[in-house]
């Protein structure tokens, strides 16, 4: 899960009122239904305590919901009577989920907007390609990259000088595809891209292939897909993306629980514990998160820590198990959150990404887990 969009949540001190919920289908009592919710979570809000200048904000937000714009629904993040995010979701929520916190509701979030890798794809043929951005929201245009137009066709004249045109049509194929290649790969680091797809025809796309760095070889996806030409086969193309993208998410999400597993095995000591490389358990979580140290953090749908009681202040490293720690990290007025809220927010200030493990598995144990960007040990053999 990409958290940079959340940045503007970290401006901003508390209370925060959040609510995420679905949007109603497009029918002619669909706008009624939005109202009707919309005002039905103003009052909600002003039940927990929210001021009325905040309640109303978020209700004219919720109210003003599209399904054409947010097919599955949103969340609103609201504080001091001003809306300061809003986010379309890529899955519906079950139901309106409203709260009135101290820190923004960010619990549900991993699972309503999902990991959502992006993927570049590259519509290929002799003389350049077309690139694309793909993930959760849709497709946008993302440059072009071009070589020579001519001689990329062979002839069949009979004339003694074929053969030498013939070699300029190979050398030119040649040259594009180091041209193509060198723009694929500055395009998928500018964009910090996930996931790579190549489509167009096989020799085409197969010469660009071989002349990208080892580890975009790697993780490149092949198609015949969708080339560059008018009519191209989109939807197929569509297909063969999303099926890259979900695979990356699942194998991404199996590599950090094999992590977690393998802190498991017998011998290498408790998971969390000084040595090991991964955490678990609230208080070796919200130690790591205070030292910056998380890297990856797991969620589990329905975890019992994930709403266990911790203690933060204004600072997103400003987090405890017990109140009596906050003073000691500049927190004056110490207020109770959830678990995962203040490691989501530690999460997003300290650029770590979440990944969230199917709910029918044992690890991460509670809930919650991580794998750390360093241990203990390694900082001090590195002091």
């Amino acid at each position: 899960m990409r958290l940079d969009s959340l940045a503007p949540l970290l401006d901003r001190s508390g209370p925060w009122a959040t609510a995420y919920v679905g949007t109603a289908r497009a029918t002619e009592t669909s706008g009624d239904e939005r109202r009707l919710t919309a005002r039905a979570v103003g009052d909600e809000l002003a039940r927990q305590g929210a001021g009325a200048a905040t309640a109303e904000a978020v209700a004219e937000r919720l109210a003003a919901l599209s399904p054409r714009t947010e097919p599955q629904g949103a969340v609103v993040f609201a504080a001091d009577g001003d809306v300061v995010l809003d986010l379309p979701l890529t899955r519906a929520p079950d139901r309106a989920q409203v709260s009135f916190s101290a820190l923004p509701h960010l619990g549900p979030l991993p699972e309503l907007l999902g990991e959502n890798p992006l993927c570049l794809t590259a519509r290929i043929d002799r003389t350049g390609a077309d690139f694309e951005l793909v993930d959760a929201h849709g497709t946008r245009q993302a440059g072009q990259a071009r070589g020579e137009e001519w001689p990329v066709h062979r002839t069949a004249t009979g004339e003694p000088s074929e053969k030498h045109f013939q070699v300029r049509v190979e050398n030119t194929w040649e040259s594009n595809a180091g041209v193509i290649a060198e723009a694929v790969a500055e395009r998928f680091l500018q964009t910090g891209a996930d996931v790579l797809v190549l489509s167009g025809d096989p020799r085409e796309r197969r010469a660009v292939h071989e002349r990208l760095p080892e580890q975009l070889r790697t993780l490149a996806v092949e198609t015949s897909h969708g080339g560059r030409a008018a009519g191209a086969a989109t939807e197929l193309l569509d297909r063969e993306t999303e099926r890259a993208r979900r695979e990356f998410a699942e194998r991404h999400t199996a590599e950090a629980l094999s992590e977690l597993r393998a802190a498991h095995a017998p011998g290498t000591g408790p998971a969390g514990s000084a040595g090991t490389a991964v955490a678990e358990g609230v208080p070796r979580l919200v130690e790591a998160a205070r030292e910056h140290r998380v890297g990856t953090l797991l969620v589990r749908p329905g975890g019992p820590d994930r709403d266990r009681e911790v203690w933060v202040g204004d600072g997103f490293d400003q987090v405890g198990v017990r109140r009596s720690e906050l003073p000691y990290l500049g927190a004056r007025e110490p207020v109770s959150a959830r678990a995962d809220d203040a490691l989501l927010r530690s999460a997003v200030a300290t650029d770590a990404e979440v990944l969230v493990a199917p709910a029918d598995d044992e690890l991460p144990v509670g809930g919650l887990g991580a794998i750390l960007r360093w241990t203990h040990e390694e900082g001090a053999a590195a002091g």
